[in-house]
């Protein structure tokens, strides 16, 4: 009954901590989640275990949404799956009301700190819920959050006094491997014909994506990719072979994997050095969630060393500079 944060590792079970909750508790659990994907995925899994889940999403027509509300309002769902956009309509608050709303759970709790400044700005609406209804806990997860990210959550959900949760985060079943190598792709491709099970290549750029996958392609391995810029359902198509196995490999950015839920993940590869250790750590987190022997590689050469020096010096603005916005505002 009281609010809760669970930073859990990828493949423990934070599903299960707002699931079994809600379950237990009756009325409907409210979930907070970023992707369309990702609720899809969650509310096909309760429905296959004969347990009454329905999302609302972007797409859907009017009458299709207040359908799924007054169902709700029946009692007809034990849970209702809704992005943060949705609470930047006026009537979504007027909707709770009049349901049991026992539990809110907010999945990928760490977007709020991530995202919600500047990205998702609607994240920062979910307190909403908290002043309108003070008295039913929420519950905030995570499979990775730094001190700052941590505090954020709290604070930005105006969650009171909650208990804070963590498992361990070292999952033994995955070496972490870090190769300094100049010729990257061929290297790629001699990893990926080693490994029988499914990969992911994280790059940073969407280019790359492609230039990669083709490249495995033409050279005897399955691949396809995946970035931020392909069409809706470009990217559902590509993501659905990749889980059934159609295809072996996924070569993405940073954009795909956030829920993904596949199970036989044996190698990741990071050809580009990843933004922070944040980012690494929840990537490599996606490969064996069965339990089962993985690898993680990071690649790097002297190049991408300087690169990243550079985009680090890039982003931090030379004191004259501040100095001048500073006095420009001012004298506005």
């Amino acid at each position: 009954g009281k609010d809760t944060v669970a930073l859990l590792p990828t493949g423990f079970g934070k599903s299960v901590c707002y699931q079994v909750a809600g379950i237990y508790k009756g009325g409907i659990c409210l979930v907070i989640s970023p992707l369309i994907s990702l609720m899809r995925d969650q509310v096909d899994k309760l429905n296959k275990q004969n347990i009454k889940a329905i999302s609302v999403y972007s797409g859907m027509s009017r009458p299709e949404i207040e359908d799924i509300y007054n169902r709700c309002i029946k009692g007809e769902y034990n849970f209702l799956y809704i992005s943060p956009e949705r609470l930047t309509v006026d009537s979504f608050i007027d909707v709770l009301r009049n349901m049991n709303v026992s539990i809110v759970a907010v999945d990928e709790a760490h977007c709020i700190s991530q995202w919600g400044y500047d990205f998702r700005p609607s994240y920062l609406k979910i307190s909403i819920i908290k002043e309108h209804f003070p008295d039913i806990p929420f519950i905030a997860l995570t499979g990775t959050a730094t001190e700052k990210v941590l505090e954020d959550i709290q604070i930005l959900l105006k969650l009171n006094n909650a208990n804070v949760y963590r498992a361990s985060f070292e999952r033994k079943n995955i070496s972490l491997n870090v190769l300094n190598i100049n010729d990257k792709i061929v290297n790629v491709l001699k990893l990926t014909k080693e490994e029988n099970g499914s990969s992911i290549i994280y790059t940073r750029s969407r280019k790359s994506t492609e230039i990669i996958s083709d490249y495995l392609n033409r050279n005897g391995v399955s691949a396809t990719y995946y970035h931020a810029g392909l069409d809706i359902k470009v990217k559902e198509e590509h993501q659905s072979k990749w889980l059934r196995g159609i295809t072996k490999i996924m070569v993405a950015t940073n954009a795909f994997g956030l829920g993904i839920d596949k199970r036989d993940v044996r190698l990741i590869v990071h050809y580009d050095l990843p933004q922070n250790i944040e980012e690494y750590y929840q990537e490599v987190g996606r490969a064996g969630r069965d339990g089962k022997l993985a690898k993680a590689i990071l690649m790097y050469n002297e190049e991408d060393l300087l690169n990243i020096r550079r985009l680090v010096e890039l982003s931090i603005p030379h004191i004259e500079e501040i100095r001048k916005t500073y006095l420009s505002l001012f004298n506005c």
